[in-house]
């Protein structure tokens, strides 16, 4: 593919496709977007940084996240580049904003800059980035999500199986009125997972996650609170538990139910996912589910180098999460209510 094949694509001169890629600012705005459009349909890359993948020389690697906000990404993203510094590899990171069109943008972007191998999170993407990325046979892998008959190479853990191990520790303490305040689960396969493995326990005991005891928010403190919010508004009488997405999300819920006088966990018991290092340290200290940031960083690391350097690897590998049982969960019998 070459700079011709865009230029036809785009329908304008080579000399317009060249200007967009060098120096962008100069040319006019819908001219650019014309040819920026044919650059990602086509999944062109530069002369020079398409060499440069040829011939392996550029010593980088990509990792595309779907938000640099939270902190349990910045964990795995830290591992991965201390990692791959050891092994004389330079990180290029990018953020997706949970925008599966954004997703593979950046990943074209990565292109560009000549990396060997990019480290994605989660299972669901774009048909085109996965085009992409076979088209340039990029090494690739899927982080934070594991399933043994996937498709793709993928270091991670059962979303879907965590989640349900929370609720089931839950229905042991005598819960059975829980409510959930997930995060937005639209192109985001791990919420999803999280979703279904909360749906699937309480399933298995003949009950159910209610309409009205489940809300999505993004993931953020003040979410949290909306979310807890939204909950405590729509019933007089409080769910027994919240199942919170993440971390983040459940100090969120905690703060709303201490403004309203809800004590935690007499009056209701509130869990997270991810063990972030401040769940410890909370006035209870949060029950929640450790995510193996760190180690999934680091295996991801070892896999894109051996796969670089064309050796032989597990193409799925599970990485056990581990429930963090602390003070923001008690037995549901003989709940104190106050307000």
């Amino acid at each position: 593919m070459s700079i011709n094949d865009v230029a036809r694509h785009a329908g304008v001169s080579t000399a317009s496709v060249s200007r967009t890629i060098n120096s962008p600012d100069i040319v006019r705005p819908e001219l650019r977007t014309r040819v920026e459009a044919a650059i990602r349909d086509l999944g062109y890359i530069p002369s020079g940084a398409a060499r440069a993948l040829a011939s392996s020389q550029t010593r980088a690697v990509g990792a595309i996240v779907p938000t640099l906000d939270n902190a349990i990404f910045a964990s795995g993203i830290s591992s991965l580049q201390r990692r791959l510094a050891q092994m004389g590899y330079t990180l290029l990171v990018a953020a997706s904003e949970y925008d599966l069109d954004q997703e593979v943008r950046e990943a074209h972007a990565l292109l560009c800059h000549g990396v060997e191998g990019v480290m994605l999170v989660g299972e669901a993407h774009a048909p085109a980035l996965y085009n992409l990325l076979e088209r340039y046979q990029l090494p690739f892998v899927n982080c934070w999500t594991y399933r043994a008959s996937s498709d793709h190479p993928c270091i991670g853990f059962d979303n879907e199986g965590a989640a349900r191990r929370l609720t089931e520790y839950l229905i042991d303490l005598g819960h059975r009125d829980i409510a959930m305040i997930a995060g937005v689960s639209q192109s985001n396969d791990r919420a999803q997972a999280r979703i279904h493995g909360v749906r699937a326990a309480l399933a298995a005991i003949g009950s159910e996650l209610a309409e009205q005891r489940f809300v999505e928010q993004p993931y953020g403190v003040a979410d949290g609170r909306n979310g807890m919010s939204e909950l405590l508004n729509r019933c007089a009488q409080p769910p027994t538990a919240v199942i919170c997405g993440n971390d983040v999300l459940a100090i969120g819920a905690i703060f709303e139910c201490q403004s309203r006088g809800l004590e935690v966990p007499a009056a209701i018991s509130i869990t997270g996912f991810d063990d972030l290092s401040i769940s410890a340290h909370l006035q209870p200290g949060l029950t929640t589910v450790k995510v193996p940031s760190s180690e999934m960083g680091a295996k991801a690391a070892d896999f894109l180098v051996k796969r670089i350097n064309g050796e032989t690897t597990l193409l799925h590998t599970e990485i056990e999460t581990t429930l963090i049982v602390r003070g923001t969960t008690k037995s549901a019998v003989n709940r104190v209510v106050t307000t």
